[in-house]
């Protein structure tokens, strides 16, 4: 703490130290024993009369945060906030004795107590702590944001998320969903037989997705690594092992901007499945979404992107050529030259990129411009041409791959496909990769050839999925911006970092 530069109240605040110590109180306090949470407190005697209270006493033990004192001169109510709730207590001097409301008549707003007392109904109604144990614990020296115009600025709320999450209920709410939802993801992923492992953050090789990579040092090899742009490869490698049903939990690492979709580093599930295909991943997918809403939010209907989105309907599944042709009446299942896509896409305002040569490129870009943002029901949109899908499984058609994509509200949620086993073509596609990144392409993968290696050992046929956990937990927290389910994202310099 600058003390040369403080306020009026953190200077107060300040000063009150050696008056703790003077009362035999460390200010900074130690190991507590509490045994009741708030939430606990409020749902098994929330319903009790004053009567029924004074009758069989209940007797509890809190600590957490003091958010409100009204003081009257021997008493004072005070409201304590753990981490799932706040309540009322009544603090009289009469009952906690002298000392402990001389210890009591140095806190301030922010200061961590605990409480110990019996329950009882004020005259109002309200469920109140009548504390007969005051114990000081921590010194909170900087006053809280104020309660009604506060820490509003989302910058402020989204730098210093402590205060955040101390003073915004909604916030806390988002912040203790995101665990439970993933708590839920393990518990369906394990339901249906499928193992979690960890694979390797660092990677010599980058490769299982196309993105712009952060590069680091290994000092001992003397060597640059990759911090992995996905998890798949290591998890295919798992399958050719023998782990039939397998999936990673983990953090991906991508060198691209920041905006209310995306962060550098966030979160995903892949899980792969042996013997499985497409199919098998659209249930996956349509089942985790229900089982969510089931036993985590507790509700079908959710409010996304100003869309009220029913996910207990069937998920529509089309293909990515339909849609095209839905939205501008052009058919790319027809064989259009790589020069008439081009004038094509130049007709409709279609951006082009120099590293393209063939049409897959252009028909994925005229989705991108004229069909992601319209789709708001669940949809598995399939069937992608090759050039975009450099690990899936070829169709009949040998222009286009085995891969959905699921869209809500107009955003991409999980990334799916028929896994490509076959060697021989998973080096050409790799080869082609390399190729596109000779041309410009700075997303280009190298390759793998470790996990072609791999491959020439034999993988099941598998069907394999990707979710971003993050844009999962913005869905059902029905939020607009990806910071508001990290606690720490990534921010542009602030006046503070400078």
């Amino acid at each position: 703490m600058d003390t040369e530069k403080l306020t009026d109240q953190e200077a107060a605040r300040l000063a009150k130290l050696p008056k703790y110590k003077e009362l035999g109180v460390d200010p900074f306090g130690s190991r507590y024993d509490w045994k009741d949470q708030i939430r606990d407190i409020r749902e098994n005697y929330g319903g009790k009369s004053a009567e029924e209270l004074e009758d069989s006493p209940v007797r509890v033990n809190v600590a957490g945060r003091l958010m409100a004192i009204r003081s009257m001169g021997k008493a004072a109510f005070v409201n304590i906030k753990d981490e799932y709730g706040n309540m009322q207590a009544w603090i009289g001097k009469n009952v906690v004795g002298e000392e402990s409301y001389a210890v009591f008549k140095l806190a301030d707003l922010g200061d961590i107590v605990g409480l110990e007392g019996t329950l009882m109904l004020t005259k109002t109604g309200e469920l109140t702590i009548r504390v007969d144990k005051y114990t000081h614990i921590t010194k909170c020296l900087k006053p809280l944001p104020e309660k009604f115009h506060g820490l509003t600025d989302r910058e402020d709320r989204y730098r210093k998320r402590y205060l955040d999450l101390m003073v915004n209920d909604e916030s806390r709410r988002i912040a203790l969903l995101r665990p439970a939802i993933v708590k839920a993801i393990r518990d369906y992923c394990d339901s249906l037989g499928f193992v979690e492992v960890e694979t390797s953050v660092l990677s010599p090789i980058l490769g299982g997705a196309s993105a712009r990579p952060f590069i680091t040092h290994h000092n001992a090899l003397d060597k640059d690594f990759y911090l992995r742009i996905a998890t798949e490869l290591n998890l295919k490698k798992c399958m050719v092992g023998g782990i039939d049903r397998v999936y990673e939990i983990g953090r991906i690492f991508r060198n691209e901007g920041i905006d209310t979709k995306h962060n550098p580093e966030f979160t995903t599930i892949e899980l792969y499945q042996a013997y499985g295909d497409l199919s098998d991943m659209m249930k996956w997918a349509e089942g985790l979404f229900r089982m969510i809403c089931r036993d985590v939010v507790h509700k079908d209907v959710i409010r996304w992107n100003g869309h009220d989105i029913d996910v207990s309907k069937p998920f529509r599944s089309i293909s990515m050529a339909e849609l095209i042709l839905e939205k501008t009446g052009i058919d790319f299942r027809e064989d259009i030259p790589f020069e008439k896509a081009v004038e094509l896409a130049k007709e409709h305002g279609v951006p082009l990129e120099k590293s393209w040569n063939s049409t897959g490129y252009i028909m994925n870009a005229f989705f991108d411009t004229f069909v992601e943002d319209s789709l708001v029901d669940p949809t598995f949109v399939h069937t992608y041409p090759i050039e975009v899908s450099p690990l899936t499984k070829k169709t009949a058609d040998p222009r286009f791959v085995d891969r959905f994509e699921l869209f809500i509200g107009g955003t991409e949620f999980g990334n799916a496909y028929s896994e490509l086993n076959n060697p021989f073509d998973q080096k050409e596609r790799f080869e082609a990769q390399l190729a596109a990144r000779d041309r410009g392409d700075e997303e280009a993968s190298d390759i793998d050839f470790s996990f072609i290696d791999a491959l020439d050992y034999g993988m099941p046929p598998a069907g394999g999925i990707g979710v971003g956990i993050d844009r999962l937990a913005m869905f059902f927290a029905e939020v607009d911006s990806i910071r508001e389910v990290l606690l720490f994202p990534t921010l542009k310099p602030g006046k503070e970092d400078k």
